[in-house]
């Protein structure tokens, strides 16, 4: 039996970084007539993928707009410091029903902290830190109603699902995954569209649903996916705790809203 090592030494959250975090800039797409979805096919059986990936099907999208990197803490602590927690004007109907319910001031894992020099500290997978050490790396653990009211803060949206999957099926799928052992979001560092691929599940504009034509895989196999297209929202990209063979651009991950206990975060569009 095989089994390996997550190499938690590789990438401690206190390294200085070499570098300053990108300037959010935009990047623009003509939109079209595109296809989407896994070119599943019998000739193609060991290329993997699940049944809610299919079928492959084509979607015109408008031209659009899609942010160079993802939101980070810097940026959601400003929306924080707007007072947009106690904003119903920001927040979807349901998200404020559940923001009245559970009195939500900011992302999970982060806890007041007079001792840091941003009021905050957060908990990771390598236990506590002052929010000042991750400022610069992408807000994580927030809901689709948080990301959703950040973005309308900001006089954004959230990106489709489509225009995600256009996008990111251009690249070849890399990033910080499970496999450099970091275990948290890290700073964006690369040109062009960044961060596609690990660091945090995106939100998605998309509700999820099946594409045109799925069937649901018959016996106990449609229990995997097809029962759960309801009251749910989906999320690309993978995360800093996914495996580096586990992601590619037309991977469907799906959440109800107001999930926050993964790593997701929020890239921007326009």
């Amino acid at each position: 039996m095989h089994s390996s090592r997550i190499p938690y030494g590789v990438a401690d959250l206190s390294e200085e970084s070499d570098h300053a975090t990108p300037t959010l800039k935009w990047h623009s797409f003509k939109g079209g007539l595109i296809e989407v979805g896994h070119p599943a096919n019998e000739e193609n059986l060991l290329d993997f993928c699940f049944d809610n990936e299919t079928p492959r099907h084509k979607v015109y999208l408008e031209p659009f707009q899609i942010a160079n990197r993802m939101v980070t803490c810097r940026e959601y602590l400003e929306f924080m410091s707007d007072d947009a927690y106690t904003r119903p004007e920001l927040w979807l109907s349901n998200g404020w029903d559940v923001m009245s319910q559970t009195d939500w001031e900011a992302p999970l894992y982060w806890e007041r902290d007079p001792g840091d020099e941003t009021g905050w500290r957060v908990y990771t997978l390598r236990g506590w830190h002052g929010l000042s050490l991750l400022l610069d790396t992408p807000v994580c653990h927030i809901s689709f109603f948080e990301a959703d009211a950040f973005a309308r803060w900001r006089g954004c949206r959230l990106p489709t699902e489509a225009e995600w999957e256009s996008v990111s099926s251009q690249v070849t799928p890399h990033g910080n995954l499970l496999d450099t052992g970091r275990l948290h979001p890290a700073m964006a560092n690369g040109d062009g569209v960044d961060q596609l691929f690990g660091d945090c599940w995106e939100w998605t504009a998309s509700a999820y649903t099946g594409y045109p034509g799925y069937k649901p895989l018959p016996g106990a196999l449609g229990e995997y996916n097809g029962k759960f297209m309801s009251d749910q929202m989906i999320l690309r990209g993978g995360s800093c705790v996914t495996p580096a063979d586990h992601v590619r651009a037309t991977y469907r991950n799906f959440f109800q809203p107001a999930t926050r206990w993964q790593f997701t975060g929020i890239r921007l569009a326009v």
